[in-house]
């Protein structure tokens, strides 16, 4: 009895130490980031670089999910781990001198068992119930939730109503964490949640939401939508709540390091994802603070070299109602108070008709490129009921499905990249900075008082202001005393200010009860007559039926300017530059059935200039468009040929600009062998070999060489691979190569030679001096981390599924990368988390695959099981009946109404 006594005593000293000791860990500052495997690249912003002057590096962004504080001690906080099925049990430290003893003793022996021991058990209690029954609140019929082999889930529901109740359960047990920041993003609830303590990302962001009135315009849009709709949305509430309700699990680690419980899901939670993608898909106002910023220092002439007009002769610099007026400060503050909203976006998507394909029927490929990052934004997910079915990529958090097919139909989307946006300054009635001045005379500033909670602080209060054009922007930087109202100005209250004009914000935003209508449409006709609804962000749709009809529109509501073109800032008071309204439904780019027999695009442009309507000035690099089309020629082509076609990684810069660049005389040395390498090459842009790596950094030097002394501090804002503006300068403005910095008049075959001379150099530190043993992939590897839990220790190697891949910025296959990045320029951080092909020949031979895993949790057997199927180009078939999934081995949990089932396992 006395040695039971003593074992017992001593697990519970080792399992009181162990956790107490995972608490102290977790609540210790972050050390250092290790250093990589390789040295950093020498010469980034502010260090000597022969031939040109660099700006000081920009300070980085602070972590958006920095590491929690955990208290010092081993009991859990209370209200985290508390559910119906789940209990830990009260631990204690050993009492007396025996006590000590044995506990002394008993951890040599059992510590390591006992650790690994707790460990599974914690891991475990973190799991979902994937099989069984669970009782959920609410009325309706009992729906399944079948998971199979790669996690993904089949919905079998009586009702659509039901269905949308079990996906937002499901999505609940497998991403709650994502659907919680998600939400708390655009309501400007962040540092609430994560304090201040490890940088100001989320206040930065709070403060942004708040302005811009995200969560205001989600409940707007709400009151949009259908019956029909709202009862989605509604039923999708029910379930995720249910799940908060009813889980017999502990809460998922983010949750228990934070000592957060979330609050119950309401249908603007939804709705806010759509706003925020609205407004990451369409920040075309940025760009106008930051070309105001270059005109500054740089003439017109140079702006539109730097980036280069659709439409010659566009006016590039400010209206002469402004020239008169200072903006530098103001646009420098509002730049400098704007948070970092993630990478570039982009996509790839084509269709083509039956004509142009082995089956007689349209194929239609989509493969959408936003920040990656793990988990994936996307979620696999199928419905099935009597009448209604559709499968394809779900964003947790949003009962609809955004990519996909549903039987009859199938669509995808790119983003159209056009200008939609506008900001206005306006000017303070100088009699009454509480007024701006408007057409009709002097008006009060729309006002607000936004109070913001901060984690470990004191709340802050922030005043809103709005105008006739929309919310100031400008006094995003009016950093208030803690528990205070923010000034407006910075202390100067006649100063100009920046209103946001953009159709996102608006109260009649229909664009939830568009996407609900699309996933209910049963032709292509009512594909067109459900994006009649459709407002922000601006898409392009493909689209397909089963009658083989094919087609393109570029949706959304466009605004028509009285004047100007929308790319810097417009007098608000004069009138004279505002919008008259929206194009009409009739007047947007589209199309149907064309004599190819294909409709493509990848962020290309969607109009020529002999369009009527001003879309864009500006349209994003052509290449993987090009590369599409030259692949798809004028043959017939399979699901399987079109699926090769996503994971191209030609690069058309490397095989169309590299031989000019290449004319030019190469340095002896190092540089000549690797010049050697680049002339055999075919521009693939593969993991295993050198050359991608050269030439990738061939021209992020290029570009530091070529325009860096002019930009100044601006160029880190700049710096990304430009070959369509690096050949303008080349061939038509070579006054750019001359480095303003030195006494000497540098040529542009100076400034190539000498690039490529550096390239090489920082490559031979970080890998060796011998080329030919170079190799893309060790460099070029995706960022699929999580974002906070990556840089805990103990758990971090768990929450990286970083992998090496293939491709870079103008590849189909797109593997953007971090450029600016002075230890990391080629990590991988944009491209496609989701990719499809659907057939409309049999549209359950279609393929789906996503980056990561279904899961979130990182304990899951399918947190990251798709990394590798992604990277080399597999797919999934989402299709079949109960039967068939279930002799496949999938898990089936039925959800049962409260007053009929039971919880069983």
């Amino acid at each position: 009895m006395m040695l039971r006594r003593s074992l017992i005593r001593a697990g519970e000293t080792c399992a009181f130490h162990l956790r107490a000791a995972l608490a102290r860990a977790l609540s210790r500052p972050l050390p250092p980031a290790p250093p990589s495997a390789a040295p950093p690249y020498p010469g980034h912003p502010g260090a000597a670089y022969p031939g040109a002057a660099y700006p000081q590096q920009q300070p980085q962004q602070p972590h958006p999910y920095p590491p929690p504080q955990v208290p010092p001690h081993a009991s859990p906080p209370q209200g985290l781990l508390r559910s119906p099925g789940f209990r830990l049990p009260r631990l204690r430290p050993p009492r007396g001198r025996w006590g000590k003893v044995a506990a002394a003793a008993g951890a040599l022996v059992l510590l390591p068992p006992v650790a690994l021991f707790g460990a599974y058990l914690w891991m475990r209690a973190q799991q979902p119930q994937t099989s069984g029954s669970i009782a959920i609140p609410g009325g309706g019929a009992p729906a399944e939730v079948i998971r199979d082999k790669q996690g993904v889930v089949h919905i079998f529901a009586a009702t659509e109503r039901d269905a949308y109740r079990a996906l937002g359960y499901a999505h609940a047990q497998d991403r709650l964490w994502q659907m919680e920041t998600m939400r708390r993003a655009g309501a400007g609830r962040l540092a609430e949640l994560i304090g201040t303590k490890y940088g100001d990302f989320a206040l930065r962001t709070d403060r942004l939401m708040r302005t811009l009135g995200i969560r205001r315009a989600a409940e707007a849009m709400a009151a949009t939508l259908s019956p029909e709709a709202r009862a989605a949305f509604d039923a999708y509430a029910e379930g995720v709540n249910a799940y908060l309700a009813t889980r017999s699990e502990a809460l998922p680690i983010e949750f228990q390091l934070l000592r957060h419980t979330p609050e119950p899901w309401t249908i603007a939670d939804s709705l806010v994802w759509a706003k925020l993608m609205a407004l990451q898909l369409s920040a075309n106002y940025r760009d106008e603070l930051f070309r105001s910023r270059l005109l500054e220092r740089l003439s017109p002439q140079q702006v539109d070299d730097l980036f280069p007009p659709d439409v010659p002769g566009s006016p590039a610099t400010l209206s002469s109602d402004l020239r008169s007026m200072d903006l530098r400060d103001t646009v420098r503050r509002t730049l400098a108070a704007l948070p970092q909203m993630g990478f570039d976006t982009a996509s790839n998507e084509w269709v083509l008709s039956g004509g142009r394909t082995t089956t007689g029927k349209p194929i239609l490929a989509n493969d959408p490129h936003l920040g990656l990052e793990a988990p994936i934004l996307w979620y696999l997910a199928r419905i099935v009921t009597p009448g209604f079915t559709v499968t394809g990529a779900t964003v947790p958090g949003v009962p609809l499905t955004i990519l996909g097919h549903n039987g009859k139909v199938a669509w995808g989307f790119t983003t159209t990249h056009s200008d939609t946006q506008d900001l206005f300054v306006e000017k303070p009635d100088p009699r009454d900075p509480t007024r701006y001045q408007t057409p009709d005379g002097s008006k009060p500033f729309e006002t607000r008082a936004e109070t913001i909670a901060v984690a470990g602080e004191p709340s802050q209060t922030l005043t809103v202001r709005g105008t006739r054009h929309g919310p100031v922007i400008s006094d995003l930087d009016a950093a208030p005393a803690a528990g205070n109202a923010a000034g407006n100005t910075n202390g100067n209250a006649a100063a100009p200010v920046l209103a946001l004009s953009f159709p996102g914000l608006s109260d009649d935003d229909t664009s939830a009860e568009a996407l609900y209508r699309l996933n209910h449409a049963g032709s292509a006709e009512e594909v067109r007559d459900a994006l009649r609804l459709h407002v922000a962000p601006q898409q392009n749709i493909v689209y397909a039926d089963g009658t083989g009809e094919i087609g393109f529109i570029s949706a959304g509501r466009v605004p028509i300017r009285r004047k100007g073109d929308g790319r810097v800032p417009a007098p608000g008071w004069t009138g004279e530059y505002d919008w008259t309204g929206f194009l009409p439904y009739y007047a947007l780019p589209q199309a149907v059935n064309p004599p190819s027999g294909q409709f493509v695009n990848a962020n290309n442009a969607v109009v020529g200039r002999d369009y009527p309507y001003r879309l864009a000035t500006e349209w994003p690099d052509p290449s993987r468009a090009k590369r599409i089309v030259e692949m798809l020629g004028t043959g017939r082509h399979s699901v399987e040929d079109v699926a090769r076609q996503q994971m191209d990684i030609v690069s058309l810069p490397a095989r169309d600009f590299l031989p000019e660049l290449l004319k030019y005389p190469t340095p002896p040395g190092l540089a000549s062998d690797a010049a050697a390498l680049l002339r055999g090459w075919d521009g693939r842009m593969d993991r295993n070999r050198p050359e991608p790596l050269i030439f990738d950094m061939w021209l992020r030097e290029l570009v530091r060489a070529v325009f860096a002394d002019e930009l100044g501090p601006d160029f880190a804002s700049y710096w990304e691979l430009r070959p369509d503006a690096l050949r303008h300068v080349l061939n038509e403005r070579p006054d750019w190569c001359d480095d303003i910095t030195t006494p000497q008049k540098e040529s542009c075959a100076d400034m190539v030679g000498r690039s490529l001379e550096t390239a090489v150099k920082m490559l031979a530190e970080r890998h060796g001096s011998n080329p030919k043993s170079w190799r893309w992939g060790d460099d070029h590897k995706v960022a699929l981390v999580h974002r906070m839990l990556s840089r805990l220790p103990l758990i971090g190697g768990r929450a990286d599924l970083s992998v090496e891949t293939d491709g870079d910025f103008f590849t189909v296959n797109r593997g953007s990368t971090t450029l600016r990045d002075p230890e990391n320029p080629f990590r991988h951080v944009q491209g496609a988390g989701f990719r499809a092909v659907y057939d409309l020949a049999d549209l359950d031979n279609s393929r789906f695959v996503i980056a990561t895993g279904q899961s979130g949790n990182i304990w899951s057997r399918h947190w990251g099981d798709l990394v590798e199927m992604w990277r080399d180009g597999g797919s999934l078939r989402l299709a079949g009946d109960r039967g068939r999934l279930v002799s496949a081995g999938a898990e089936v949990l039925t959800l049962t109404p409260r007053d009929t089932g039971t919880n069983t396992k």
